[in-house]
């Protein structure tokens, strides 16, 4: 059974820090490319950074710099550390699992980031 299980979400200032995790099982981790997406009430989800099973990452504009996507694949896990955050990061955190070349894309349940003073 597949299962992507988002944590490390919350309230946060602006300016503040939040490290986001996501344990991932019932796949062979190390061959997807992982990555974190979000979703802000009436936009739709957007991709904000992925890694691919050999560690090279890429980046949504507006988080560059202040984001890091990290992966340790002997954990099953993916990390998303947000740093310098502003109100406009404020939305709904998911992780995704995909194989390149292949229908298989899985999501996790989401967890919420709210940036506010």
């Amino acid at each position: 059974q597949v299962q992507l299980v988002e944590s490390g979400g919350g309230l946060v200032q602006p300016g503040g820090s939040l490290r986001l995790s996501c344990a991932a099982s019932g796949f062979t981790f190390s061959d997807y490319v992982m990555s974190w997406y979000r979703q802000a009430p009436g936009k739709q989800r957007e991709l904000v950074a992925a890694i691919a099973s050999g560690g090279h990452t890429n980046y949504a504009e507006s988080v560059k710099g202040r984001f890091t996507i990290s992966r340790d694949n002997a954990k099953y896990t993916v990390y998303l550390q947000m740093n310098s955050l502003q109100p406009e990061d404020t939305a709904v955190y998911y992780c995704n699992g995909r194989l390149i070349a292949t229908r298989l894309n899985y999501w996790g349940q989401g967890t919420q980031v709210t940036v506010s003073s």
